[in-house]
């Protein structure tokens, strides 16, 4: 770590050739408590309402995130003055995560400062860095941080309105949020470094599979060691494995590579439709894949109700389906048999009542695991029809 004391001797614009650094990974860290009190959050509030709330909830989450990403990826994140930007978010966004349970009640405030203040920072270490970059990149950022300002007002309002106004002013914020990357996005002066920012939305998605994997885990060891139990635990853990493959096998290297491939304007906004916004539900459908395994393990016998079917269902669909999107969008291809694997999966899982557990669970595992195998025999990573 460079000392505060040379910080003018040092250049705080990103290097070409920057990889994720520790301070990074260190502030993925508060992420891992907000995926899984999101994960918590849809498990006990599993209808509609609890539904569309969860989603609010992660999107702001996940926005906070991705902006402090695009700031990281401009920086030098190895300059003592981002790395102390980076270590202060950290600890502002570990109290907006401790407030997730409680962001459509009595905490909604406690919920909102923290986010508010992180994405500050944020917008104020991108700003700094874009000035000492060039006078376009730091136009392009002003003109994004003025139009945050809605969005970051719609949070606070609606924390402190409560109630329905909470739910229709998160909503605004959300469409205020897409509303500014979309305009802002539309410029050459953005200068991504594709290889950086593409693995560290890889670790985003390690880090929301991982909790899959902790919540089955936890599950498992508290109820004890049984037949039953290790089969459910095998299954789960082959699904989540068979998820990563699919991303990480199979997916990503097309993503990396179209990236890469990209210059100015095209690159930001591919960046930006890939990783940004389609990213952010193919997360959220892990996030209700843990909710889902967390009811199996906490029941292994009884048969899963419908509404944990459908979050199974739909959280395999999310993570598979909106894939073969942001491939679509990359590369110009329908994946269309991506597409039809995931459908028939969700639509089995759904329709498939009265069984074990495990049976539901396996069905899952089987239509994954096939996604899989079928696009790894391809000549072409990716398959599609």
């Amino acid at each position: 770590m460079k000392s505060v004391g040379d910080v003018n001797e040092a250049s705080i614009v990103s290097p070409d050739d920057q990889s994720v650094t520790f301070v990074e990974l260190f502030f993925d860290l508060v992420f891992v408590f907000s995926v899984t009190q999101s994960v918590g959050y849809l498990h006990h509030h599993l209808d509609w309402v609890g539904v569309g709330q969860t989603v609010l909830l992660f999107w702001l989450v996940w926005w906070a995130w991705t902006q402090f990403t695009w700031a990281l990826n401009a920086a030098d994140t190895t300059h003592a003055w981002v790395e102390l930007a980076t270590l202060l978010a950290t600890g502002v966004a570990f109290f907006m995560a401790v407030a997730v349970p409680g962001a459509f009640g009595e905490d909604a405030l406690w919920f909102a400062l923290p986010y508010v203040a992180v994405r500050v920072i944020g917008l104020g270490l991108y700003m700094r860095v874009a000035w000492a970059a060039h006078a376009g990149q730091h136009a392009a950022v002003r003109s994004f941080a003025l139009m945050s300002v809605g969005g970051l007002v719609a949070v606070i309002g609606g924390a402190i309105a409560g109630g329905t106004t909470q739910i229709w002013l998160w909503g605004l914020a959300i469409l205020l949020d897409v509303i500014s990357t979309s305009v802002a996005g539309d410029t050459d002066d953005w200068d991504l470094h594709p290889e950086h920012f593409a693995e560290r939305h890889g670790l985003i998605v390690i880090i929301a599979l991982g909790e899959s994997l902790i919540v089955a885990a936890a599950g498992l060891t508290s109820a004890g060691i049984s037949g039953t139990v290790l089969l459910i635990g095998g299954l789960a853990v082959t699904t989540t494995c068979a998820l990563w493959w699919t991303y990480f096998g199979c997916a990503k290297p097309t993503l990396d590579r179209e990236l890469e491939h990209r210059t100015g304007s095209d690159l930001s906004k591919l960046g930006r439709d890939v990783f940004s916004l389609l990213h952010f539900p193919l997360v959220l459908g892990v996030i209700g894949l843990a909710a889902a395994i967390e009811e199996i393990v906490l029941h292994p016998s009884d048969p899963l109700d419908l509404p944990n079917r459908v979050a199974l269902a739909t959280g395999i669909f999310l993570f598979t389906g909106v894939m073969a999107l942001a491939l679509w969008r990359a590369s110009g291809r329908v994946h269309a048999l991506r597409l039809v694997l995931a459908l028939a999966t969700g639509a089995a899982i759904v329709s498939v009542a009265g069984v074990t557990p495990a049976v539901t669970l396996g069905i899952a595992t089987i239509g994954v695991t096939a996604i899989g195998v079928v696009e790894h025999h391809r000549n072409d990573p990716v398959a599609t029809l």
